[in-house]
């Protein structure tokens, strides 16, 4: 496999450092996507390395924050806001549970689903959480100035929105996307 790993200095800020992964020839034409993907995983890395210590896996802590904010939700609408599918939310909600976080009661309109809400244990877990992810921005944004953090951010966003409209295109029935 031929190798090119991007020159020091060569990045849109001219930072100087190397990428972490060597980017391999093929991805050349997406430098870009091939950077996402690198700090996509660094980012789940080190977010993992930050919950463990307070008893979560990565992505369990994002259940527990809509949950605190929303309030009890049924599985189904954990699944579409998280973007996530069925059986992996069925195994977060099960170990959450498992852990003392979450607890399952009926719903009261719908005598077929059951509510996840979070239980009087993951209050102080919230807080924890909320360290967690202040330290995981504090690594993310070093040496960034708040115009440069703001800057990030709004292209992060333009970048989903792009990759939102080209599935929402995609899911469009033939000549409407």
């Amino acid at each position: 496999m031929t190798e090119s790993t991007p020159q020091t200095g060569t990045g849109p800020l001219g930072a100087g450092r190397d990428a972490t992964v060597p980017v391999p020839a093929a991805a050349g034409s997406g430098p870009v996507s091939h950077a996402i993907f690198r700090l996509a995983r660094l980012h789940r890395m080190f977010a993992g390395q930050l919950l463990r210590p307070i008893g979560l896996h990565t992505g369990q802590e994002l259940v527990m924050m809509h949950l605190w904010e929303l309030g009890p939700q049924r599985q189904a609408d954990l699944v579409r806001l998280l973007d996530s599918d069925a059986a992996t939310m069925t195994r977060t909600i099960k170990r959450l549970e498992q852990a003392g976080f979450v607890r399952r009661r009926p719903s009261p309109t719908d005598k077929r689903a059951a509510l996840i809400e979070p239980t009087a244990a993951s209050q102080a877990l919230r807080r924890e959480v909320e360290r967690v992810w202040s330290r995981l921005e504090d690594l993310v944004t070093a040496g960034l100035s708040a115009e440069e953090q703001t800057a990030a951010l709004l292209t992060l966003e333009r970048l989903e929105h792009n990759l939102a409209e080209a599935a929402a295109d995609s899911a469009a029935p033939d000549g409407e996307g």
